[in-house]
């Protein structure tokens, strides 16, 4: 039969329907990011194609259920956004409907703090409730609270469960997490990082105050969350860009004004303060106008054991002491 096809035959219909089921699919999915109450932020992706714009407030998949939201983003996001966003997608764009139904949530959310700081008193619990939020539909609790340990709240969860007769979770948050839900106006004057555009912390350092040669004022550097600023990392790298091509403090350098040692570096402006033996106060030069062999021409670091003796190699050995000093 000439029709007929053989298990193996790459011409058979069997064998090109493998080959389209293991050719990967093109990627014409949308990434959305929807926010939530508090500045809580998720990732969803638009499978079935609804038309989004930002701005507008969609139902999505949520735990065991369906929440709502607002529209930040819709593009193709960053890869890492996938991983989250391939699980759980979005369903429609909101109604007036919903809409109602979500302002009725918000407002029940008041009674609902009232209740859990009751059984919280109750029981004694040695914790702060931050936010309630209620999902959309209905079908979940979230209390945000904070706590300097560890809390058992079994016991709460139980009466919470009593009276809302649905699920509930407690989580506990940081204080980062704390000022995010919150929200507030920064040193700067703008909306917190980590409630307008933030997708995540990072970790900030001490060191990064440092290398950026800012004052070591704690009120200056911490944030209304008491933590160092998370803006303390947008520009770190261009700080650490001119750190590597600019010699360190105390090294020696040629200048066109003679020769001299590295006292203070200006980072921003790329230029760098030398004092040259025989000239008052320090000259200032551009990193263009100055030559040195890095990694050398360095003052010699000190040693932490610099001024004790170890066993058999004491410096002071058979030197006169008075009685009573010991090395």
């Amino acid at each position: 039969m000439p029709n007929e096809t053989r298990p193996g035959d790459p011409s058979g219909r069997d064998s090109s329907r493998r080959q389209d089921q293991s050719a990967p699919l093109p990627n014409v999915q949308e990434m959305v990011l929807v926010q939530f109450k508090g500045h809580r932020k998720g990732y969803y992706n638009n499978q079935r194609g609804v038309e989004l714009t930002p701005g507008q407030y969609c139902v999505v998949e949520a735990d065991r259920g369906r929440d709502m939201g607002r529209i930040s983003y819709v593009g193709p996001g960053k890869p890492e956004w996938w991983s989250s966003a391939s699980k759980q997608g979005v369903l429609a764009v909101a109604t007036t409907q919903d809409l109602e139904r979500l302002h009725n949530n918000r407002g029940d959310e008041w009674e609902f703090w009232d209740i859990c700081q009751e059984k919280i008193q109750y029981r004694r619990l040695d914790m702060n409730l931050v936010s309630v939020e209620r999902q959309f539909d209905h079908k979940k609790i979230t209390f945000y609270f904070t706590a300097e340990k560890r809390v058992d709240f079994r016991d709460l969860v139980r009466d919470l469960a009593a009276v809302f007769r649905t699920r509930i979770e407690l989580r506990q948050i940081g204080v980062r997490d704390e000022a995010r839900l919150k929200g507030g106006l920064g040193i700067c004057g703008r909306e917190f990082c980590c409630s307008s555009f933030l997708h995540e912390f990072v970790p900030v350092t001490l060191k990064m105050a440092k290398v950026q040669q800012l004052p070591l004022n704690p009120g200056k550097l911490s944030g209304p969350c008491g933590r160092l600023r998370c803006c303390l990392t947008y520009e770190q790298s261009v700080y650490n860009d001119s750190r590597r091509r600019l010699p360190r403090v105390g090294a020696n350098v040629q200048t066109p004004k003679g020769r001299g040692s590295v006292r203070k570096l200006d980072l921003l402006a790329e230029t760098v303060a030398v004092d040259i033996p025989g000239t008052d106060g320090f000259l200032s030069f551009s990193v263009d106008q100055v030559t040195w062999e890095k990694n050398r021409d360095l003052p010699p670091a000190r040693r932490r054991d610099q001024g004790k003796c170890h066993k058999g190699d004491c410096p002071h050995k058979g030197d006169s002491k008075p009685s009573g000093e010991t090395h």
